[in-house]
């Protein structure tokens, strides 16, 4: 009878069951961390802090345009490239594939860091080898490009020059370097390197390339970069479904940065939402885990581009200097304002995020009244989404909220109970405004200024 329906499928198949991972079985979650405004909201400090007990923490997108800086025992680390867990003795840390790698400013950034006391730091840094490599002469048309931006259109994007821009143009059309290129034959590498180079020179004529001392500088750090080299899809892998593991990935940049959420074109190039960690490291969202977003107490933007709550007057200038707002990596002054709780609920659509660390929430100590910006109105009519289109954003009106300030110093703070009831005000009404609880409030520079709230 052909509708007999056999009593296991285990029988169909001659006996044998299929191994089958359940979707429960999923293995190790990642933890990722990310910036919920325009960068600089404190990454570092929140990563440090995980990453004390992470196995290995992860690098995903961008390249040494970001800038963390961590201070462990008195002492203060720069970051740009390395994963802030690089600190930890005891764990490991991974370039991913989405970073875009600039070899002299890494050795250059591993060494700094080592005459401060990092010890063994190359031992305990993989690279993947699918990650692209930034160039010298990337760096130098990233400069041109800002150049001839500001004298046709009369304004730039206020990169940092770092070349991440030109280098992921490189990867998107194809004519990129990889770490697997560099450490493969020599000879076809360099063959491609001069193409390169000719390409770029085609484009801008001024640019001089000394492709042959280019190239010996690169070969020598080739053999320094050889030992750190991994496949990182299967190294992610082996991680993930191999014994327990914390594993961490450190975000940079931040949402509103973001190549394709960001407040387009004032942004990096790279995914600095969520899904950059799976596209950047080779992971599925399966793995993802809990999901951190960072952002200061107030708002802060570096270069230019549309900034609704801007306080462009004596508060702006205040937050500004008491929070000493300058960046790690380019020394530029940012500009400051009101927290925009529309902003952070656009990036928590986008990235869903489990929970928030508040961070320099100190720097609002002197303020006799804090304003939290809530919804964006045009002609007079809230709108529910966050503009795309710059010019619209430009011309939105904010809504405010008006709280009194809570005018006592909370350095001290270390727990919530420590914290004025006007300051816990505040913060309850951000969780409340946004719906995702508040974690970590930071009152401070040191890891000890982090308040754990749950």
């Amino acid at each position: 009878d052909i509708h007999t329906v056999s009593s296991g499928k285990g029988e169909e198949r001659g006996g044998v069951e299929p191994r089958l991972r359940s979707r429960n079985d999923t293995g190790n979650k990642v933890t990722v961390v990310l910036g919920a405004q325009w960068g600089d909201e404190g990454k570092g400090k929140v990563v440090d802090l995980l990453a004390t007990e992470a196995d290995l923490v992860c690098r995903c997108q961008g390249g040494n345009n970001a800038g963390h800086t961590v201070v462990v025992e008195g002492k203060e680390y720069d970051f740009h490239l390395l994963p802030s867990g690089i600190i930890n003795s005891k764990s490991i840390s991974l370039i991913g594939n989405g970073v875009v790698i600039h070899l002299p400013g890494l050795f250059e950034e591993g060494d700094k860091n080592e005459k401060k006391g990092l010890k063994g730091w190359d031992k305990r840094l993989i690279v993947s080898d699918r990650a692209h490599l930034v160039f010298d002469f990337h760096q130098v048309v990233d400069g041109l490009q800002e150049t001839q931006r500001q004298a046709q259109e009369g304004i730039n994007i206020g990169t940092t020059k770092k070349g991440i821009g030109p280098t992921y143009s490189s990867k998107a059309s194809r004519t990129g370097l990889r770490v697997c290129d560099l450490l493969g034959d020599f000879k076809d590498f360099s063959a491609r390197f001069k193409n390169l180079v000719k390409q770029y020179q085609s484009m801008y004529p001024t640019l001089t390339v000394d492709a042959e001392d280019q190239l010996k500088k690169l070969k020598e750090y080739a053999e320094r970069l050889r030992p750190m080299v991994r496949d990182g899809v299967y190294y992610m892998y082996e991680a993930i479904h191999g014994s327990q593991k914390k594993i961490l990935v450190e975000g940079a940049n931040a949402a509103l940065l973001d190549i394709d959420f960001g407040t387009y074109p004032f942004v990096t190039s790279s995914n600095c939402t969520v899904g950059g960690a799976c596209t950047g490291l080779g992971i599925p969202p399966l793995n993802i885990g809990d999901v951190f977003g960072v952002s200061k107490a107030y708002t802060t933007r570096v270069g230019i581009g549309a900034f609704p709550t801007e306080q462009v007057n004596a508060v702006g200038e205040l937050l500004q200097t008491r929070g000493h707002e300058i960046g790690v990596t380019t020394g530029r002054k940012r500009r400051c304002g009101w927290l925009d709780l529309v902003i952070l609920k656009y990036a928590h659509m986008i990235n869903g995020f489990s929970a928030i660390a508040l961070t320099k929430l100190d720097i609002l100590d002197v303020l006799d009244e804090i304003k939290v910006g809530v919804a964006y109105k045009i002609n007079g009519k809230r709108i529910p989404h966050f503009p795309a289109n710059l010019e619209v954003l430009q011309k939105v009106e904010v809504e405010y909220e008006t709280f009194p300030g809570w005018k006592s110093d909370t350095a001290a703070a270390r727990k919530w109970n420590d914290l004025p009831p006007k300051a816990q005000n505040y913060i309850r009404f951000i969780e409340n405004h946004i719906g995702v609880p508040i974690k970590w409030v930071g009152v401070g520079k040191s890891r000890e200024c982090m308040i754990q709230m749950f």
